[in-house]
């Protein structure tokens, strides 16, 4: 007698909370198509609560040619030691940090915290102290560790200077996912509360699809062109008139609150206000795809043409005062988390940065909550933690790729591409923006490379 073909399983788990009290998969024995359907309801169910918050990280840019903090760090040091004037001494230093392969080991952050503020105490007016003794063998001045914190801010802004990949064909697997995840993010019921989308990284692929798509946002600057740090805007939004006859007005549908918890590429400090302008990107499309020592000459070529990060992804900025952004952010993510009938979703996050994830841990305390990671490794330690939060009583879920589907193809399944094009609901008027580009290519295509029309007329 045959055997019966085993029915597919799910390719995600969702694990959480059960009507049974016990945290299990909630997708456990159906099949891919009941499975993604029930998916899709539930994150569709939680998009229509009052108040969303979505927080990013690294994960989210990977496949845009972003790097992760571990990987950041490795291009960085390569590319400075590598430079023609790098100092004896920052070279023992970046051999130093580099050999240390040790699982408790300073992170990237706190490293630099430590450079930053080594540099600072010892060139600041004020200070009483003319430098700092290092460990080990280096010794370097007070100006070669200020050369190390700006050559480090040049290459931390290359590395991050990425652009929005094309939209290509009208495809919802071709088009970028910052594109289809915030058309998806901005489509809700006028009547809710407006997102707050929370960013770990420096880049700035959001700004760009927000830009590209249309969407307004406010993401704590006034200006434009040389836009001026100023939180009261988040507590501002955006209304149109309605018809006279109704007497009243309209909210902007296309609308969310942004903010960049770590800060930006595009921020520089100038005297004692923090100051947004976004650079030409263009020069920096090749500059992943060489290896550190071209890197490195790349730099150095550009000079003084390339900006210094103004704002380095430091875990404690003894250098930056009460004016600096990122009080106000971290207020704005604690009390948007504590507000009643509360969404969040966690994307690209990995629950590395302690004072991120105390932030999240208080969060659940709020019973309204519901806490959704999306996770692509069903091995990660994310997975026992999020199983930890049930435990303790509260709505946090995890989705990640079921153990059949990661075993087929790695890291295909739950990534932030996958979510943003395949689960979240579609929504119409993204397919609409999408063939308006692919129409607005075929004409420049065929009016050839100057945009002039092919026949010459205009």
């Amino acid at each position: 007698m045959s055997e019966l073909p085993t029915a597919p399983e799910s390719e995600y788990q969702l694990i959480g909370p059960s009507e049974e009290g016990t945290v299990s998969d909630l997708l456990s024995g159906l099949s891919p198509k009941d499975s993604r359907q029930r998916l899709q309801a539930l994150i569709a169910e939680w998009l229509r609560m009052e108040n969303l918050v979505v927080l990013t990280g690294a994960g989210t840019s990977v496949s845009s040619g972003g790097k992760t903090m571990v990987e950041l760090e490795k291009a960085v040091l390569a590319a400075v030691k590598a430079m023609a004037k790098c100092p004896a001494t920052i070279k023992v230093i970046i051999d130093a940090r580099t050999a240390d392969k040790s699982t408790d080991k300073t992170g990237f952050e706190d490293w630099l915290s430590y450079l930053v503020n080594a540099s600072y105490i010892g060139t600041a007016t004020q200070s009483p102290f003319g430098g700092v003794i290092w460990k080990g063998k280096a010794s370097p001045s007070v100006l070669e560790l200020a050369w190390l914190v700006k050559e480090a801010g040049k290459v931390i802004f290359a590395e991050c200077a990425l652009t929005l990949p094309s939209t290509g064909p009208v495809s919802s697997t071709a088009i970028a996912p910052q594109l289809a995840f915030l058309a998806k993010l901005v489509a809700r019921d006028s009547n809710l509360g407006r997102a707050h989308l929370f960013t770990l990284n420096y880049d700035t692929l959001f700004e760009q699809a927000l830009e590209l798509l249309g969407i307004q946002y406010f993401d704590g600057f006034t200006g434009r062109a040389d836009a001026r740090f100023d939180p009261s805007v988040y507590g501002l939004d955006i209304y149109y008139p309605g018809e006279i006859a109704e007497g009243r007005v309209r909210r902007f549908d296309k609308f969310l609150h942004f903010y960049k918890l770590h800060g930006s590429i595009h921020w520089q400090v100038r005297g004692d206000e923090l100051r947004a302008r976004h650079p030409d990107l263009s020069d920096y499309v090749k500059y992943a795809t060489l290896d550190p020592i071209a890197k490195a000459k790349m730099i150095e070529e550009l000079g003084d043409k390339i900006p210094s990060v103004g704002v380095l992804p430091t875990a404690n900025k003894f250098a930056q005062t009460l004016s600096m952004p990122f009080a106000h952010l971290f207020r704005a993510f604690h009390i948007r988390m504590s507000a009643p009938q509360t969404f969040v979703l966690v994307l690209g996050y990995g629950f590395g940065d302690d004072h991120v994830t105390k932030i999240i841990e208080t969060a659940l305390m709020n019973p309204s909550l519901v806490l959704l990671v999306v996770e692509p490794n069903p091995n990660s330690p994310t997975i026992a933690r999020i199983r930890g939060y049930k435990e303790l009583g509260k709505r946090a879920f995890v989705l990640t790729a079921s153990a059949s589907a990661f075993k087929k193809g790695a890291y295909q399944k739950s990534t932030f591409d996958d979510f943003a094009r395949a689960i979240m609901p579609d929504v119409q008027w993204l397919d609409d923006f999408l063939r308006l580009r692919r129409f607005e290519k075929q004409i420049k295509a065929s009016n050839g490379p100057d945009d002039q029309p092919a026949n010459g007329s205009t």
